[in-house]
């Protein structure tokens, strides 16, 4: 392979220009990127050896101190940790550190010195970019980031209206018509919903395919039967508890998340209400969970180690330059049937 002499400096444009690669390239190998081809890899990784190609001071300071801050408050729950264990296999792959931080206070969220501050802070300790979890982006912070170039992936974001706001999330509305389709061809016709907070944006399209279902099965709301609440086993119970000894209670329950749902089924073992023979519960996200619970649980599942993953890949493409081809990206749903649900129960 011929190239410059070796008493001459290499640059990254004498890397790319020998493997027959772009520049861009060329500096993904370079920074550990995992979205480029092993045999392209192997390639620019070859000519490197061969010209003694070094990068200069201050790209290896960049590829030391490739870091990622991931932002999130509810690292208790298994829905969060296979997020996170998506989001550190990508960023593993990449040769990227990753932090952890709780979200800023208030006076960050609204007040636009305090966030810039905050974006600064982040960005001097070597962040190259923020993925946040299920939580709520202020505008003054998004403002901030943007002015800072430092760029922003929410997963599962609270709100969506915000059109700086990229995105990664799955068919959450498919997801709610399916499951309670499900319910639906097995006879039940008094279904109840426990979902998550109202102003939640994956609980509300959730919810709304519920609603759907129940539509186009000629089924009216009963409004009794419909509550709005947390993510939380908590959250479950009660509601649970409280819709089960209802004069008339549902045969089925539709969960927003698997969490409720596990409060639920603890409220019917708590009521001596059998289940799958007197009442279906049905959960979301396919938690490992689900095979814990006994039954084990009828589960709408989300790829949520591959929107950690997406996430990641998103933002270092963005730190790159590289803009998403959308800002709501969204990742497929699929129904898991396990033992929690059975044909509709009749006295």
């Amino acid at each position: 392979m011929s190239g410059r002499p070796r008493s001459e400096r290499a640059t990254l444009a004498d890397v790319a220009r020998l493997a027959g690669v772009s520049p861009a390239t060329a500096s993904k190998v370079l920074n550990g990127r995992s979205d480029v081809a092993s045999h392209t890899r192997d390639r620019v990784l070859r000519v490197v050896a061969e010209i003694g190609y070094r990068p200069t001071t201050a790209h290896q300071a960049q590829t030391r101190h490739r870091t990622l801050v991931t932002v999130l408050d509810i690292v208790e729950s298994r829905y969060a940790a296979t997020v996170l264990q998506g989001i550190l296999v990508a960023a593993t792959a990449a040769q990227a550190e990753l932090l952890l931080r709780l979200p800023p206070d208030e006076s960050v969220g609204t007040g636009r010195a305090a966030a810039r501050s905050w974006i600064a802070e982040l960005k001097s300790s070597g962040a190259i970019g923020i993925v946040e979890l299920a939580v709520t982006v202020p505008d003054a912070v998004l403002l901030a980031a943007q002015d800072l170039e430092l760029p922003v992936v929410t997963i599962d974001p609270i709100d969506t209206t915000g059109s700086r706001v990229v995105s990664i999330g799955a068919t959450n509305w498919a997801g709610g018509r399916s499951v309670t389709d499900h319910v639906l061809e097995l006879g039940h016709r008094r279904i109840a919903w426990i979902g998550g907070p109202v102003r939640s944006a994956p609980s509300a399209e959730r919810f709304h395919g519920y609603q759907a279902a129940l539509d186009l099965a000629g089924i009216a709301p009963d409004h009794e039967l419909i509550r709005h609440d947390t993510f939380s086993v908590e959250a479950g119970h009660r509601h649970g508890h409280d819709i089960l000894t209802l004069d008339e209670r549902p045969t089925a329950i539709v969960a927003g998340n698997d969490e409720i749902a596990v409060g639920v089924l603890a409220a019917a073992k708590e009521l001596d209400i059998a289940v799958p023979r007197q009442l279906s519960v049905t959960g979301f996200d396919d938690t490992p969970q689900t095979e814990w619970t006994t039954p084990r649980l009828t589960s709408v599942r989300q790829p949520l180690t591959g929107m950690g993953r997406m996430a990641v890949e998103t933002v270092l493409s963005m730190a790159d330059g590289t803009q998403p081809v959308s800002r709501h990206l969204q990742l497929a749903t699929s129904l898991s049937v396990r033992d929690s649900t059975g044909p509709a129960f009749s006295s």
